[in-house]
């Protein structure tokens, strides 16, 4: 790769040992290429120029040509400042500093051809400039008149490192006789998608000839970033598709069918009878299935999770699920085991509570192929978990399990078995085919027939006894409550309800033999929490008061009203989850917010947004331009931190674009070794290594 580029960016002129120092402390800048990597977050336009009687104090800013006359130090040491006359050549206005004034008194030359810019101000009836930027009309002619502003941290300030000084940095850096900087992107995505050469690119990044080229070189980093993201999970995808041959699930489905037309107990929808086709389609192709199943809360996907494993047990394999949890595993197993009986097929629960001796018995019979469904959590990738037909492996909220954990149970049975992921937490379409771009991508955007719409509303606390006489005339009705807490106890460094406390409010609020008010938390053993959700969702119960421990996996179709104490503590996400535990059954469902009065502007827009909004995509895509990426729990985040400029909520063509491109190159040529590529390859070499790239799980 260039070795000017790797040069060290204290050999740049106008940098020097201290200001090299302070740029690798604060952003990571240590190379030349490290600097041309450091993009502008905005311009400004400096096209027009004004003269001294054109300005108005507290306006502008202005941009004046003129020299300095004169300039003159007052006072001493720390409460100097520098003073200076400035004239356009028919009038004159002061200038002065407060900070920086030794340098700057050096710097500053007399009767030189300058280009001021700054606002100005009245004082004692005077026009005057503090702190105005003073650049060469020099400087000034190598700019169209678009100044780039870039990113500063207090300590760049204080060290007079700002906006100019960096302009001057790049200017040395673009300007060197011995720049070279090698195109990485073959040329027919170039040409395909008419973008700048990444040389051109950095030159308008950073000193544009136009609006138009400034956008067209971001339009370039875009892509560029885009295409790296997805780099490794496209190819990985590609490379198995085209190397790993997967099990053939027979055509002919006799389980499959007979579900279907005598024990399905709701009409599928058409987003889950299109998923299913897809899956089908992956289990008969002879390719080895790995598939993203997405959908909102309450969507349906357990049912297709099912019936992908009636068509793997129609062939003659075993399938397991795993669930982060034992609440979320125990769910599973007593919904799917309904379905199960009503064709005989042998299904089992493995979990860490799970007795000495019925792991036993579930181990022998899984050797001998007699247990066609498991389901469990963590328990399921021990070692002595043997499932030697394993033909579909159904992983829930998969982003709770890491990469090794997901291997292992892969590896249980012989031939790498079909996999089906799934995830309730919404993801944004273009984020899930981003960080997921090793799976191929099925959603399921449709709620079953029936279901109506949770109504939501945003309560403060002095509500609160109006939001109780509500739950009891529900509760009178023979309805179920939740109300949920972000802390168990009390907490001096967050001003939030607790649900201890909470829970003896409720007490009083609903006393006792009338009303029976549970606690739940993740502090409790398993059995314990079992035995109070199956007294919940046996109505001996009818108000929960519980921590987030009940997220996911809690289906209670009698239960109608959600209430989150301190909602502005959470997450859209996490809100929107907690909503979904209600609206289960036939019933009009309510999510009541509570939160204090005082709110930040975040929190007010996701309470807003909560109210407004029902669906969890469009509330995902609000959640990622509020927060990023950080907030979506297993999402594959190495390279989202790596997004400068492109942004996968408002660049989603671009990001299309780069994937398709992607899927194109390793089609053709996926070991990169035509001509055309070779500009890419020692690129990905210098950077990562090529070959580790590949290997990404």
């Amino acid at each position: 790769m260039n070795e000017f580029l790797n040069s060290e960016i204290t050999y740049l002129k106008g940098v020097g040992e201290t200001r090299a120092k302070i740029l690798q402390t604060e952003l990571g800048i240590r190379t030349f290429e490290d600097l041309l990597m450091y993009f502008p977050f905005r311009y400004e336009d400096r096209s027009k120029f004004s003269m001294i009687k054109d300005v108005v104090p507290d306006a502008g800013p202005y941009q004046i040509k003129g020299r300095i006359l004169s300039k003159n130090m007052i006072g001493f040491q720390r409460n100097s400042r520098l003073s200076a006359i400035f004239s356009d050549g028919k009038e004159e206005t002061e200038l002065v500093w407060f900070k920086g004034v030794q340098w700057l008194n050096k710097s500053l030359k007399t009767n030189e051809e300058v280009v001021l810019y700054g606002k100005a101000n009245s004082f004692n009836g005077k026009l005057n400039f503090p702190h105005p930027e003073i650049i060469s009309l020099e400087e000034a002619k190598k700019n169209s008149g678009l100044y780039a502003i870039y990113s500063l941290t207090e300590r760049m300030r204080k060290s007079r490192i700002d906006s100019k000084s960096i302009r001057g940095m790049m200017s040395n850096l673009l300007d060197h006789e011995k720049l070279d900087i090698p195109e990485i992107l073959p040329s027919w995505i170039l040409e395909k998608y008419k973008l700048l050469s990444r040389a051109e690119a950095f030159r308008q990044v950073h000193r544009p000839n136009s609006t138009k080229q400034s956008i067209a070189a971001r339009q370039r980093f875009k892509f560029e970033e885009l295409f790296f993201l997805q780099f490794p999970f496209i190819h990985q995808r590609i490379n198995r598709s085209q190397a790993k041959e997967g099990l053939v699930f027979e055509k002919n489905m006799p389980l499959f069918q007979e579900f279907i037309e005598q024990h399905i107990p709701f009409d599928l929808t058409g987003a889950q009878t299109r998923v299913l086709q897809e899956i089908k389609t992956d289990l008969c192709s002879g390719k080895q299935m790995n598939r993203l199943l997405q959908g909102d809360v309450g969507s349906g996907k357990t049912i297709v999770a099912f019936l992908s494993m009636l068509m793997a047990i129609d062939s003659g394999y075993q399938c397991s699920l795993m669930a982060p949890t034992e609440i979320l595993a125990s769910q599973h197993y007593i919904g799917l085991k309904q379905l199960a009986e009503k064709q005989n097929i042998p299904i089992a629960l493995l979990t860490g509570s799970t007795s000495a001796a019925e792991r036993k018995e579930i181990h022998r019979l899984l050797k001998l192929g007699e247990i066609k469904i498991l389901i469990g959590t963590h328990a399921l990738i021990e070692d002595k978990v043997q499932i030697p037909k394993q033909g579909l492996v159904v992983i829930d909220e998969q982003h709770r399990f890491g990469v090794a954990q997901r291997a292992k149970l892969q590896a249980k049975g012989g031939k790498d078995p079909h996999v089906l992921v799934m995830t309730a937490t919404p993801i944004p379409r273009t984020l899930a085919m981003s960080v997921y771009g090793d799976l191929d991508y099925s959603v399921i955007d449709e709620l079953p027939k029936g279901r109506k719409t949770i109504k939501t509303v945003h309560r403060f606390g002095f509500a609160r006894p109006k939001v109780w006489e509500f739950i009891r005339s529900a509760v009178d009705a023979g309805k179920q409550a939740y109300i949920v807490y972000p802390l168990i106890e009390e907490s001096d460094n967050f001003n939030y309800k607790d649900l201890n406390n909470g829970y003896d409010e409720l007490l009083k609020a609903f006393p006792r033999p009338k009303y029976q008010v549970d606690m739940l938390h993740g502090q409790m053993n398993s059995e314990d929490k079992e035995a109070v959700m199956k007294r919940f969702k046996d109505k001996g119960c009818q108000i929960l008061v519980s921590t987030t421990v009940i997220e996911v996996g809690i289906d209670v179709p009698n239960a109608s009203i959600m209430v989150i104490e301190s909602a502005e503590k959470f997450g859209l996400s996490q809100l929107h989850q907690l909503r979904g535990r209600v609206g289960r059954g036939a019933d009009q469902s309510y999510c009541i917010l509570m939160s204090s009065k005082k709110l930040s502007e975040n929190a007010e827009i996701r309470l807003k947004a909560m109210v407004k909004r029902s669906s969890g995509f469009e509330l995902s895509e609000i959640d990622m331009q509020l927060r990023g990426f950080g907030d979506i729990s297993g999402t594959r985040q190495s390279g989202l931190d790596q997004l400068k400029l492109a942004s996968l909520s408002e660049d989603r063509d671009i990001a299309l674009a780069a994937r398709t491109s992607l899927e194109h190159l390793f089609t053709e040529d996926p070991e990169l070794k035509l001509p055309q590529q070779q500009g890419l390859r020692r690129y990905l070499e210098h950077r990562n290594g090529f070959e580790e790239w590949s290997k990404i799980a």
